[in-house]
């Protein structure tokens, strides 16, 4: 079936045929991956219906339909059609608005994360009539006129000292964030005025917003000033995004042409790269990727920056990211001939060894077929060693062993480690069993049931308590009897309910219960009629919550 689609759809994207491979591969994962979705939404989507059903209720609230579609990935389509088959109505209404209720949220988080809530139509004359002239590749400083003015997101004249202000001048050497690189920061001055500009950001992909504090003085709109770039802030923003081009062969020459850019990020000694892969990386990998980096450093390359046309361009083996919108002209940034070329529109070190050692964080996954790794280069990468060899130096100290020797002596406490924690947990498991029998002793009778309802001692996992319940209501499964007991855990304090078949009969459902243990304890809980589990924070409400249980079965 892929195959069939891919051939079709090639003759229109040639990409796919470069593609092939990956795109096959992510395809059988993502059924995979559907797959456990549906098999895990599925037994979740059994539990809410019988809780739907135990309530009395013939209706599957929209916040659970919700639930299982946002947190759990499972469609929506399928709840509906299961809820049926179950013979159960879901709240569509309900669902719907709390789709609407993400969908705002996601697009006012999106909105005010560059422009805040500002009506950025304020902005279109400038787009369309004065286009923001870029110096910021052959210069750091510029004279430049001020053509507009935003202050809380309305045009003004002028902005006077302690006020926040996008600047709009004709001119900038300010890099505005774009390509994965973060904007510039640097001063405007003007006379006494000093403008601290702390982020550039481009609209209409013309425009240059420069984003500053007034410091002294203050600026009118038509004042003449100079726009200076932060130089260390410029040094290192170029470090980091040279370094992400070296990263990105590096990771082509090791994992093969399948792992292609799918973004990226880049800011002073720190960035990260996403790319097109489905399995996690080796830790052989990992250094084979950051060794030949720093050997591409160690090259001292040249890096040439080249103005062509695209098709240019691409016949001269520039990597263009698919999906992404060129125009006629390009700039291809090419660092040690055949081992980098991409097209870009970043700054850029001159040679490759202005970059500076380039350390390699790790890696991870950032969604289904993607991977993304990270790095610190120049002085962040040299401080990141340093806090290592230091942090391995004081773990040989304490350990009293060579530093070669430490993931070995590590192995071994570790392991001894596990031993302890296991017979620990046989001790516990025993004197659990032990209070279990006392625990039984102790049973009284309320109503015709054999009623247990203790706290337990010392600190008891949630696990743990389930396994002592289970225990007891065994013990109790020729009578009608309920179970409700109470822990601490050291940071929570878990409950629990349980029923026999014979107390069930009677009426007793232990999700109700434990409910009721929520009330007193400050948690919630939930389960089936014949064990319910919560957690709380009062511990002291443990005895009210007895008395509750005991009074709730005498009406029964």
């Amino acid at each position: 079936f892929m195959d069939t689609i891919m051939d079709t759809m090639t003759p229109s994207y040639p990409e796919i045929a470069d593609n092939r491979e990956r795109i096959l591969k992510t395809a059988v994962n993502e059924e995979k991956a559907f797959l456990r979705t549906l098999e895990s939404g599925t037994s979740l989507f059994e539990e809410a219906a019988a809780s739907v059903k135990a309530s009395g209720s013939t209706t599957l609230a929209g916040a659970q339909a919700f639930t299982l579609h946002d947190t759990y990935g499972f469609p929506i389509d399928l709840t509906l059609e299961m809820a049926a088959e179950a013979g159960l109505d879901v709240d569509q209404e309900g669902f719907n608005a709390l789709m609407a209720e993400q969908r705002a949220r996601a697009k006012a988080d999106n909105k005010a994360k560059k422009h805040g809530h500002v009506d950025l139509s304020i902005y279109r004359e400038f787009v369309d009539e004065h286009p923001t002239t870029f110096t910021g590749f052959d210069e750091l400083e510029s004279d430049a006129k001020v053509l507009g003015l935003v202050v809380d997101g309305e045009l003004r004249t002028e902005a006077h000292e302690g006020e926040s202000v996008e600047v709009i001048v004709d001119i900038t050497p300010m890099y505005a964030e774009s390509g994965g690189q973060l904007g510039d920061r640097g001063v405007i001055t003007a006379g006494n005025s000093v403008l601290r500009v702390g982020d550039v950001q481009k609209i209409g992909k013309k425009l240059w917003v420069h984003k500053a504090v007034v410091e002294h003085g203050g600026v009118s709109v038509g004042d003449q000033v100079h726009a200076s770039v932060d130089k260390q802030w410029r040094h290192a923003a170029r470090q980091a995004h040279s370094a992400t081009h070296l990263i990105h062969a590096a990771l082509r020459q090791v994992l093969g042409p399948t792992a292609v850019q799918a973004g990226s990020m880049n800011k002073p000694g720190y960035l990260r790269f996403d790319f097109n892969y489905t399995d996690p990386l080796t830790p052989d990998q990992l250094r084979e990727i950051e060794t030949i980096t720093n050997q591409a450093v160690d090259s001292d390359w040249d890096v040439n920056t080249i103005e062509t046309t695209l098709d240019e361009a691409k016949a001269m083996g520039a990597m263009a990211l698919f999906g992404e919108n060129y125009g006629d002209n390009v700039r291809v940034v090419e660092i040690g001939g055949p081992f980098s070329m991409e097209l870009c529109g970043g700054t850029h070190v001159k040679h490759s060894s202005q970059i500076g050692p380039v350390a390699v964080l790790g890696e991870s996954s950032v969604g289904s077929g993607t991977r993304r790794i990270e790095a610190y280069s120049g002085l962040d990468s040299f401080q990141y060693l340093s806090r290592e060899r230091a942090l391995a130096a004081g773990l040989a100290s304490s350990l009293k062993a060579p530093t070669e020797e430490l993931p070995d002596r590590i192995a071994q406490l570790t392991d001894k480690l596990k031993q302890a924690e296991k017979e620990i947990a046989e001790l516990n498991r025993r004197q659990l069993a032990a209070l279990s029998g006392e625990f039984f002793a102790a049973a009284y009778d309320v109503n015709g049931f054999k009623v247990i309802t203790m706290t337990l001692p010392g600190q008891v996992s949630g696990s743990e308590l389930r396994t002592v319940g289970t225990d007891l209501k065994n013990r109790l499964s020729d009578q009608a009897g309920v179970v409700v007991l109470v822990a601490n855990d050291g940071n929570k304090v878990p409950f629990l309910a349980a029923a026999t078949p014979k107390a069930i009969e009677r009426g007793v459902k232990a999700g109700q219960l434990v409910g009721l243990v929520g009330q007193y304890c400050e948690g919630r809980g939930g389960g089936k009629p014949d064990m319910a589990q919560g957690s709380g924070t009062n511990i002291d409400g443990a005895s009210e919550a007895f008395a509750a249980v005991a009074d709730e079965l005498k009406k029964l």
